[in-house]
């Protein structure tokens, strides 16, 4: 992968929220882009603006009738109750707001184009605002309207890829993208997630015809046990399949800080999963997720964009990125008295501990009977 990665963004993420009350009331992928620049590690020439996504490109996963419903709940606001309760819009977690479609159009299309571009040429891609791991076909779920990483997986299949990895480390399972690719071998998924928490799948036997594996870990989950997972069951699977392309779905809803579920990891965790996957297949793309917690999700997206270019994580942030920090608010608990490392740092302090033999338990489960690597034309 010699090519500089690129990053694709936009502003529609800027003063978009799902509503005062939601978890996504925050700011997430304007947070990650402005630490960006302010710590200087953005060549515009490497920047994309994302595309939206048309209705007829979405098409391919998304039936017409629902991505006509999200235009429809866009344009008036509201929908009529059966709609509602069809499409899980206005419903179930799912907002009807501003930007319901064009926000994960956008989404969409941004991992779409790094699809695009990976395909032929290779490389790295990161988009901080895809990884909607939830959506359906059919249906909004989980605060997911589109599921972009599903899309980009299909666009990748389309343009001739046939031996796809997808990882996932949200602390929820990425039920929407293993149950899409459920009877196609050429995609396989990975998902670590947190034991029992919604969508409350994802079990370590649930193997999607055998095309995936699944890593449902206990509450507390530490930064050596999450390394252990890393290098003893989630490295191995990619060294045996040989994947033409990999695309790591890395939510930062897993971080301690997070409101929204019960692991402990500290964002060194993500950084050593993107460090030691970019050399394991010629495409990358580097997808964001959940995560709801402004100065947590903010600081580990930058810094995964920092970990892809090579650049040292500074022990204390510049002025300008400081006080991109600092204009942060955040309406739960720990916003009323955020700690000072949250401002003035990008690396969280490692959050170690021991490996449960639980843990062992669920790396040696997940090589058992791996497929062999893909290697036909579908």
């Amino acid at each position: 992968m010699s090519a500089a990665p690129l990053l694709i963004g936009s502003e529609i993420y800027r003063n978009s929220t799902y509503g005062p009350k939601h978890p996504l009331a925050i700011p997430r992928v304007s947070t990650a882009l402005d630490l960006i620049r302010a710590l200087g590690w953005l060549d515009p020439a490497r920047y994309l603006d994302s595309p939206r996504a048309t209705p007829e490109q979405l098409a391919r996963f998304h039936h017409p009738d629902y991505v006509a419903a999200l235009q429809a709940a866009e344009m008036a606001q509201s929908l009529p109750p059966e709609q509602r309760e069809r499409f899980h819009i206005g419903a179930r977690g799912n907002p009807i707001y501003r930007e319901v479609f064009r926000r994960p159009a956008t989404s969409a299309g941004g991992v779409m184009l790094a699809a695009r571009i990976t395909a032929e040429r290779g490389g790295i891609v990161h988009v901080p605002g895809g990884g909607t791991h939830h959506g359906r076909p059919d249906r909004a779920s989980g605060f997911c309207y589109l599921n972009d990483a599903v899309l980009g997986l299909l666009q990748w299949l389309d343009l001739g890829l046939t031996n796809i990895l997808y990882l996932d480390i949200d602390a929820h399972h990425g039920d929407g993208v293993q149950d899409a690719f459920h009877d196609d071998p050429r995609v396989f998924t990975l998902s670590i997630h947190e034991a029992g928490r919604w969508p409350f799948t994802g079990a370590l036997e649930d193997r999607a015809g055998g095309h995936a594996r699944n890593i449902p870990v206990p509450p507390g989950l530490n930064d050596n046990e999450f390394a252990y997972l890393w290098r003893q069951a989630v490295l191995p699977v990619a060294r045996h399949l040989r994947p033409q392309a990999i695309m790591l779905q890395c939510g930062a809803d897993a971080l301690e800080e997070d409101p929204l579920a019960r692991l402990s990891l500290s964002n060194n965790a993500h950084c050593e999963a993107v460090r030691t996957v970019m050399g394991q297949a010629p495409r990358l793309i580097v997808l964001g997720g959940g995560g709801y917690n402004p100065w947590s999700v903010g600081r580990c997206w930058a810094g995964l964009w920092g970990v892809l270019n090579g650049h040292a994580l500074p022990e204390r942030l510049p002025a300008a990125a400081e006080a991109v920090l600092r204009a942060l608010t955040f309406h739960r608990a720990a916003g009323r008295s955020p700690p000072e490392h949250w401002f003035t740092t990008l690396r969280d302090a490692p959050r170690p501990g021991s490996v449960r033999g639980e843990i062992r338990h669920l790396a040696a489960a997940t090589l058992e009977g791996l497929p062999e690597p893909f290697l036909g034309v579908a």
